[in-house]
Formats: C-alpha cells, sequence, structure tokens
C-alpha cells in the first residue's frame, strides 16, 4: 500500500540583512545658503560671492552591518551650474571695468571665465530604518558626516585671446578666495538595496551642510567688502543639497535564512 505525502525539505522564514562594501557615485545640486563672517563683515559669504546652484559630483564608499548601521567615506567636487558665476566682479576686482569687463594685454576686451570650484572629504555614519516588507537592507535613511573642504574661485582664460594680466599667474591668487576649513553635514533621504540586481541600488538624499573656512592667502584684495590685506575672518556658510546616488554592493545580493531539517 502506498500512502503519497508531501515532504518539506527547507523553509524559508526571513529575508537576511546584507553586510558588505558598497561603492556609490552621486550627481546633484547645492544652494548656498545664509552666511556671516567673525569680523562682522557683509558681503564675503559663498551666496554673496557665486551664484547658485552648484553641481555636485561625488564619490562613495560605505561599510554596511547586518544591523544596518553604515560607516561612510564622501568625496565632493562642486562648481557652478552657470560657468561664469562670480557675482560682483565688477564692483570686487580693479582689473574689472564698471561693464564687467577685463581689459587684455592688447588693450581688447579680455575673455575671462570666473567661478567657483568646492572640494570635500568626509567621514560618518548612517542608519537604515526598514519600512518595506522583505527587504529590511532598504528603507529610511539617517546620515551625518564631517571632514574638509575648500572653495575658491577659480580664473580661466581662453588660450587663444591676449590674457588679462591682473587675472594671470601669482596675480590671480590676490582675487580667489581660496578658503580651507571644516564641514559638518546632516541628511535624510531613501536607500533600495535590489534583492534580485546588484545593479539595482539607489538611494536619495536630502542634505544641509554647515562650512566654517578660513582664508589661506597671505594677503587679499576685496573692495566690494574693504579688504585690502590679510583676510582674518572665519566664514560659516550653509549649503542645501539633493543628491542621487548608483550604488554597488561589492559582495552580492541580499540572502535569505533558512532551516533545514
Amino acid at each position: 500500500m502506498l500512502l503519497p505525502t508531501t515532504m518539506m525539505g527547507q523553509v524559508k522564514l526571513a529575508v537576511d540583512t546584507l553586510e558588505c562594501h558598497i561603492i556609490g557615485f552621486s550627481v546633484g545640486a547645492l544652494m548656498p545658503g545664509s552666511g556671516i563672517s567673525s569680523d562682522g563683515s557683509l558681503g564675503g559669504s559663498m551666496r554673496d560671492l557665486y551664484q547658485g546652484p552648484y553641481l555636485d559630483f561625488s564619490l562613495g564608499c560605505d561599510y554596511k552591518y547586518k544591523s544596518n548601521w553604515m560607516v561612510t567615506l564622501d568625496a565632493d567636487l562642486w562648481f557652478g551650474y552657470n560657468s561664469d558665476n562670480l557675482r560682483d566682479r565688477e564692483l570686487r576686482i580693479p582689473a574689472y571695468g564698471p561693464t564687467g569687463v577685463a581689459l587684455s594685454w592688447g588693450g581688447y576686451d579680455g575673455v575671462v571665465t570666473a567661478y567657483n570650484r568646492g572640494l570635500s572629504a568626509r567621514v560618518g555614519g548612517a542608519k537604515i530604518i526598514p519600512v518595506i516588507k522583505n527587504n529590511p537592507n532598504s528603507g529610511i535613511m539617517l546620515k551625518i558626516n564631517g571632514g574638509w573642504m575648500m572653495q575658491k574661485t577659480v580664473f580661466s582664460q581662453d588660450m587663444n585671446e591676449s590674457p588679462v594680466p591682473q587675472l594671470s599667474g601669482e596675480y590671480a591668487k590676490l582675487y580667489d578666495q581660496l578658503r580651507h576649513g571644516v564641514i559638518l553635514s546632516e541628511g535624510v533621504g531613501f536607500i533600495f538595496m535590489s534583492n534580485i540586481s546588484t545593479y539595482v541600488n539607489f538611494k536619495i538624499m536630502f542634505e544641509v551642510s554647515q562650512c566654517f573656512s578660513w582664508s589661506t592667502r597671505p594677503y587679499q584684495l576685496d573692495n566690494l567688502i574693504g579688504l585690502n590685506g590679510k583676510d582674518n575672518s572665519t566664514h560659516i556658510d550653509l549649503m542645501y543639497g539633493l543628491k542621487l546616488s548608483w550604488m554597488f554592493p561589492l559582495m552580492g545580493k541580499t540572502t535569505y535564512d533558512y532551516y533545514y531539517y
């Protein structure tokens, strides 16, 4: 006599959280917020210096634990969306006339593009709060980090045209507003890590950053704020950013917990 029955070899209980390294590439936009200087002067903040928004590109290297805590490392490059975004150049820099045009060696209108460039390197931590059933690796992400930053004005001249002497070589360092300092950032967003595909992993983050920077030039000229010498102020700036990241986990896809019997 045969008695048919069903036998279970394994039972899937729950999706497992993933522990791995993650490489990510991000693109986003930054908007400069309000800024102040320690000496009370106006006109020296990043919003006063450069027209927004700024484009931001970054590379991230994170380590995610099974507890959904993460250690993060980010490197950012930002610059003006408008490639010629220096504000009030005719007031700040004597080389520019009332119309905002600088004369070249040959007496012609110089072809000079003046824009901001910023760099930062930050380390920090993050926490993922799962909100998707059967996918504990995805959810709301809270992040905080901090590190080093730099910003300056870049004067780019057309090599096929006669140069503007005051904005060439070492002379440009009188006006480039080179500053180094500390940046702190806080962010909230959403992260998605696919249970199926290694390549469908992304996050979108809104970040607020506080920048504390100091001039590194021994001599700085800025007619707008009456600066003629060493800039001894501490500049405090806010930046608001929205970033979209494409991520690549380096240890495979999400796994599952099984019981065998």
